[in-house]
């Protein structure tokens, strides 16, 4: 069982320009320290997940991480951090500012991690970087902004930019939210709860592949329950914090830094991936990467194919091995 803990951040600067006295960082982890004999932790391997997750969306990821696994526990001492923005660490819901808690991008949520490594966990290197979807963005920027920190990045389901109908979707999700009435202009004493459930369901539209919606669920009242479940679960979600998560996304582009990347990459897609497919995402990824490797997998499942990781455990294993 992960256990959360807790740091905090003072006088965090954002891209902005604005600044926080202090900020608070959720994080967890799984494996064995390896402490070298300056005292820092030389084994560790940073975890970052998607745009709807956390801490402990690693979990997502046991086929993989564990002792004895592609991702061996028992070698490396895996920590996964909740971003900036999403609840857990701070945002505009959890520190209670709302609309003056400070518009951060993706760079922001990587100086954050960057910082809890460095000045709160004694780490001044990593073996590497893994991270998923929105956690790909962090990974790139990771390789971009210091890339002599990690030895090999490894982003998953993802892209170098947000554009076309990725955008879109981010887009509307937002004009959801703020069109509603009881948004207030992100003054709210209620969380919207209504706007909160119409765009979760809006994003649950790219979750599978369009074979995955028409087969595994058997009729269109199965599959339409389905979508009213995920929107009352999405009701959780602070309205301000899924506006200030799709700025950051929207404002995505690391197109022209990725001839920065020094780090042995790994680039990992599914097919079937609606959200972030092939052609469009990872293989124009893989090929603005210099020396980087591709893999891709079959999954009905589609963007949340990632699931399905174990089939690219024999990958993943040789491309550890040579690091």
């Amino acid at each position: 069982m992960l256990n959360p803990q807790y740091e905090k951040i003072t006088n965090f600067e954002f891209a902005s320009g604005d600044i926080l006295p202090e900020i608070e960082i959720e994080y967890a982890a799984r494996g064995k320290k390896k402490i070298d004999k300056k005292g820092h932790i030389d084994n560790v391997i940073l975890f970052l997940h998607g745009w709807s997750g956390d801490y402990s969306s690693i979990d997502r990821l046991k086929d993989i991480i564990g002792s004895g696994k592609a991702i061996d526990t028992d070698k490396y001492y895996v920590i996964s951090t909740t971003a900036l923005g999403s609840p857990g660490s701070s945002s505009p819901s959890t520190t209670k500012i709302g609309v003056k808690f400070p518009q951060y991008t993706i760079k922001d949520m990587v100086n954050a991690q960057y910082r809890l490594l460095n000045e709160n966990l004694n780490v001044k290197e990593l073996r590497g970087v893994i991270g998923t979807s929105m956690g790909g963005f962090l990974t790139l920027t990771w390789a971009t902004e210091y890339p002599d920190f990690m030895d090999f990045i490894m982003p998953i389901v993802t892209g170098f930019d947000t554009k076309g109908r990725n955008f879109a979707i981010f887009s509307l999700m937002n004009l959801l939210i703020q069109r509603d009435p009881d948004y207030k202009n992100g003054k709210y004493e209620s969380n919207p709860r209504n706007a909160v459930e119409n765009a979760s369901m809006l994003l649950y539209l790219f979750a599978f592949s369009p074979d995955y919606y028409k087969k595994e669920f058997e009729t269109n009242d199965i599959l339409y329950s389905n979508l009213i479940e995920r929107g009352i679960e999405g009701q959780r979600k602070d309205a301000n914090d899924i506006l200030w998560r799709n700025h950051a996304a929207n404002s995505f582009n690391i197109k022209d830094d990725l001839i920065k990347i020094e780090a042995k990459t790994l680039i990992i897609g599914v097919k079937q991936d609606q959200l972030f497919p092939p052609e469009t995402d990872t293989i124009p990824l893989h090929r603005a990467i210099k020396s980087s490797q591709l893999f891709l997998y079959d999954s009905n499942q589609g963007h949340l194919g990632i699931n399905e990781l174990i089939k690219a455990e024999k990958v993943i294993k040789e491309f550890l091995s040579r690091i």
